[in-house]
């Protein structure tokens, strides 16, 4: 297989390109979904949750907050544990979802539970969407999580989830912050299953696809396997050790001219994913520090990727305070000095990011 030799400049443009991050954006929310493959799904919403970040830095201002939700509600995506999917995807899961789970342990304490498996699913069918909070905990065997055993209604969530992972239940949209369940009968269309094999061969093209290049062996995302071997082109990088692969056609456009833009990305950016690739391709070192000690943060709870043309060039560390109606800016942490340019794009950016917010104003250089 010949080996094609990149400049560090193409691969990030394939990387950027893949990802929908020049100035082409997407047409509409579906499309970005199945492009991704998928959107990362966290709570956290010191600025925005996942979701709803992660389609605005691509979409821009045509994204409202919720959008990902009205799309469950509506049938055009689904939640699959800890993504967010296109319905069109969905079989190329289900087979797997057939037969999850392979680990012993949790296979163990469904079949310790299936009266309690059972209750839910009558609940449900008979009384339509029900939230984590209406359901009775029935476990024979409680959901143990800790060294001293700590469940604290454990036992129901994790039954939903594995419910959902199962193809038996599905999220239909959200009350507030808490998840909606049905009968996955009654959500998902009726197709027929993709072969696992097959099924498996396809998500991963769509990954490479997705990611554009990076190395051939990565770590499995949620529904995958813990590691997974890309195919593609074999490629290096200037400036780097090793192989990379890289997805044909986007590898056709390496020369091509890009168009830049400034983003402001969510910590659970799937580019910002692999650390050991942003480090390679963009000299860039990135940790999501919110579960680190105050006093250890080099850039705060929730610091924002700061992405401004073909470099990431720092981390914004803000909070969204809604009740007074200010996006708090504590610190522009610039991993490359700022000129003028870049300093009014960022700004631009920032203030771009608190009217869709819906907040009023940013403030700048507060304590955090």
């Amino acid at each position: 297989m010949a080996t094609h030799r990149l400049t560090v400049q193409q691969a990030r443009r394939i990387a950027l390109r893949a990802q929908l991050l020049d100035a082409h954006r997407p047409v509409d929310l579906i499309h970005l979904v199945e492009d991704l493959t998928f959107l990362a799904v966290d709570p956290t919403s010191a600025v925005a949750p996942a979701v709803d970040l992660v389609a605005w830095s691509r979409l821009g201002d045509q994204y409202w907050q919720g959008a990902v939700d009205d799309a469950i509600s509506d049938r055009m995506l689904f939640q699959l544990r800890g993504t967010v999917r296109s319905m069109s995807d969905l079989p190329l899961y289900l087979e797997q979802m057939a037969r999850w789970p392979q680990n012993e342990t949790v296979r163990q304490w469904l079949a310790d539970n299936l009266e309690f498996e059972r209750d839910v699913l009558a609940l449900i069918e008979a009384d339509g969407p029900v939230l984590a909070k209406d359901v009775p905990d029935t476990a024979r065997v409680p959901y143990t999580w800790g060294a001293e055993g700590w469940s604290s209604r454990r036992s129901v969530a994790e039954m939903l989830e594995a419910l959902n992972m199962q193809g038996k239940l599905a999220m239909v949209g959200r009350k507030g912050r808490q998840r909606l369940w049905d009968l996955a009968e009654r959500v998902y269309p009726q197709v027929e299953p993709v072969p696992l094999e097959e099924a498996l061969r396809e998500r991963v093209d769509r990954r490479l696809a997705a990611e554009g290049i990076a190395r051939k062996r990565v770590q499995g995302r949620s529904g995958d396997a813990w590691w997974v071997e890309l195919p593609g082109e074999v490629v290096q990088v200037e400036g780097t050790d090793g192989e990379w692969r890289a997805d044909p056609a986007l590898l056709e456009h390496a020369d091509e001219e890009f168009e830049p833009r400034t983003a402001l990305l969510s910590p659970f950016d799937a580019i910002a994913a692999d650390r050991p690739r942003l480090l390679d391709l963009f000299d860039y070192e990135y940790m999501l520090e919110m579960y680190k000690p105050r006093g250890k943060r080099r850039w705060g709870y929730f610091a924002l990727p700061i992405l401004h043309g073909e470099r990431f060039v720092g981390k914004l560390d803000a909070k969204a305070d809604r009740k007074e109606g200010v996006l708090n800016v504590f610190a522009v942490h610039e991993d490359l000095p700022f000129d003028g340019a870049t300093m009014d794009a960022v700004h631009a950016e920032v203030e771009r990011l608190a009217a869709w917010l819906g907040l009023g104003r940013v403030d700048y250089a507060r304590d955090a």
